[in-house]
């Protein structure tokens, strides 16, 4: 039988820490495997607020190239450098993410990009619809509808048998309801109760949309102040910051 897959939510949140809420993170971990399913800003604090040493993270998985999603990464790297971690990382994600997590690095401690790190850091720039194998895992992106200078995306990834599928961030688009299907749990932004943002996906037009994603288990993230006040009225599970889950 294979092994089960652990979810934990390190961040929840929006890009402004509504509710008090980290930035987006999630930790997929199974057989000893770990992936970091985005690495916004404060990605460490929840990494060592739930007690998880960074040192046991193999991946870091990047759906687009905004800071509350990628910016926790120069952070993760230089504490990995200075607790002298030697088991290698990699860092995945779409087209840009090398020359942008350089620039973030130069920009955010100057000199630390060049850097010799006693760690093998390789950063694998993913092409859309094209499958990628990251250790234990298989990825598949797909481009979605997110302004971020480089493209954006959801990924549907493979696991001990399992299928996680997250949106990133995204307008909805026909391209969710193909990175969800027949998944066994599909995290998806909801960034707004039923106001309309661009290139963000409120619940409403989630929810007009429910009966195309085709998932055993649906929960949202990303939420914004007024998504938090109105929990209480949505028809599928929420995320929260250090809720832990199994599929």
């Amino acid at each position: 039988m294979s092994a089960r897959v652990h979810v934990r939510f390190l961040g929840s949140g929006d890009a402004f820490g509504s509710g008090g809420r980290l930035q987006a993170s999630v930790l997929v971990e199974s057989g000893g495997f770990h992936a970091l399913l985005d690495c916004g800003a404060t990605a460490l604090i929840g990494l060592k607020r739930a007690a998880i040493d960074p040192a046991t993270v193999d991946v870091i998985l990047v759906s687009h190239l905004h800071g509350d999603h990628f910016g926790g990464i120069p952070f993760f790297l230089l504490d990995a450098q200075f607790s002298r971690r030697l088991r290698p990382l990699v860092v995945a994600g779409p087209p840009g993410l090398a020359e942008r997590l350089r620039q973030a690095m130069e920009v955010f401690f100057p000199g630390s990009s060049r850097v010799e790190r006693k760690f093998e850091t390789k950063v694998v720039e993913m092409a859309k619809e094209e499958p990628t194998s990251l250790g234990a895992m298989s990825v598949m992106p797909y481009e979605v509808r997110h302004e971020s200078g480089a493209p954006a995306y959801a990924l549907r990834i493979e696991i001990a048998g399992r299928v996680l599928a997250y949106s990133g961030d995204s307008a909805w688009t026909e391209t969710l309801p193909r990175v969800a299907a027949d998944s066994d749990l599909f995290i998806c932004e909801a960034y707004f109760y039923e106001k309309r943002v661009p290139y963000h996906l409120d619940y409403r037009t989630l929810m007009e949309h429910r009966s195309e994603i085709r998932t055993k288990r649906l929960i949202v993230t990303h939420m914004s102040a007024d998504m938090l006040e109105r929990l209480t009225e949505l028809e599928v599970e929420a995320a929260s910051d250090g809720r832990s889950l199994e599929i």
